[in-house]
């Protein structure tokens, strides 16, 4: 369970843009690389996405061509997960999805990885085209896409705001998504939660 954060009230403000990390059915209880609670951050992410109505929202997919390096039959750490256009690959349904959402498609390259935002796509350059400055940044998983995006967020200048109750690890070693947190945590990311926004 991650750790608990004062608890602050937080004013959106031009330049705040929110990203969400891969909520994608494969990611969830019962898919092909489940994270156990991950469902759970599906209600904290439609807060943000409330309250970012008239702000920019992305969404991030893992969107593997088939025989994806990632996969243990290619010699990768992973069970085959979100190939793209399968049914594991679609965003979780419960997720309110606003109409003019950006997509960022990742690991798309059948001979790389990538668990950043940043790696391999045009994140960067479509955060400048809209002025940003603060990420908030939520979904799955806490010890992969998230913190190697919170990593290259300030990277990249970008000023990473993690919504704690909007993440969820996968904790192949236990207490990963914990370290995870305190990495983030070391490099300057302030974490809040989806309710403190306004």
């Amino acid at each position: 369970m991650a750790e608990s954060t004062p608890s602050e009230r937080v004013a959106l403000q031009p330049g705040d843009v929110l990203l969400v990390v891969d909520v994608q059915r494969d990611f969830l209880p019962g898919g092909a690389l489940g994270v156990a609670g991950g469902d759970r951050v599906i209600g904290p992410v439609n807060r943000a996405i409330e309250c970012f109505a008239g702000r920019p929202v992305f969404l991030t997919r893992d969107w593997h061509p088939p025989g994806h390096c990632s996969f243990l039959e290619q010699g990768g750490p992973w069970p085959p997960h979100c190939v793209a256009g399968s049914r594991g690959a679609e965003f979780a349904d419960e997720l309110k999805i606003p109409p003019c959402v950006q997509m960022v498609s990742k690991a798309t390259r059948i001979d790389a990885d990538a668990y950043s935002a940043f790696a391999g796509t045009d994140l960067d350059r479509r955060l400048r085209v809209a002025h940003a400055r603060r990420l908030f940044i939520a979904g799955l998983a806490t010890d992969y896409c998230v913190v190697n995006t919170v990593v290259d967020a300030l990277a990249a200048g970008f000023e990473p705001v993690v919504l704690l109750d909007g993440i969820a690890a996968v904790d192949v070693q236990p207490g990963d998504g914990e370290r995870a947190i305190e990495h983030m945590r070391e490099i300057g990311a302030r974490f809040v939660a989806s309710t403190d926004l306004g």
